[in-house]
């Protein structure tokens, strides 16, 4: 099975019910000034949504053309694409570049996306990386070794004189999993500031 059909098939079951915002997502953008917003792997459009809500400009993209299509009849001021980001990446420059849970079984060069994604990042900005620390019950990646914050930032190799950590931690968070099983979870949460003036 190739990454397109893959993740098609999760949005095609994934499609009936109102899709959320990450909670991580809400932390780090909640207090933020709206501007533009680019959403990488934007699955079923939770954060999508939450942030034009908010008044943010944003342009999400997925692989899966059923997530982008399910995006595109919940309606709204948004921009879905669908991108494969191992060939392609949108154009642009954005406030607020967004990657929950930007991980796949499949060969990607994630450091390459996510630099890609830091250098479309405008003055002033933030690039906001928030990945699994560790694997739900029910996750199809039990044997996935996840990096810490400061191991992503380390493969990114970003100009310490023009990009700051604001934040690289991990923290638990309580998860809810099909049928309504519950557990504690593990997520890395990395934010870059990208200098104002660079």
């Amino acid at each position: 099975m190739n990454a397109t059909k893959f993740w098609d098939e999760l949005h095609e079951r994934r499609a009936a019910g109102t899709p959320k915002v990450n909670a991580r997502l809400a932390e780090i953008a909640g207090p933020l000034t709206p501007g533009a917003a680019l959403d990488l792997g934007c699955g079923g459009g939770g954060d999508a949504l939450w942030l034009a809500a908010r008044g943010w400009r944003v342009t999400a993209v997925d692989i899966s053309g059923a997530a982008v299509r399910s995006l595109k009849e919940r309606g709204g001021p948004i921009t879905a694409l669908r991108v494969d980001l191992a060939e392609d990446f949108p154009g642009g420059t954005f406030d607020l570049v967004s990657a929950q849970y930007f991980h796949t079984p499949f060969e990607l060069d994630r450091s390459r996306v996510l630099r890609t994604a830091a250098y479309s990042v405008n003055p002033g900005g933030r690039l906001a990386v928030v990945d699994h620390g560790s694997a739900a019950p029910w996750s199809w990646d039990q044997e996935a070794r996840y990096p810490t914050p400061l191991e992503v930032a380390a493969e990114l190799a970003l100009d310490p004189a023009e990009w700051s950590a604001e934040r690289a931690e991990a923290l638990d968070r309580r998860a809810t999993g099909p049928g309504g099983r519950t557990a504690t979870v593990v997520d890395h949460v990395l934010v870059l500031r990208r200098e104002a003036g660079r």
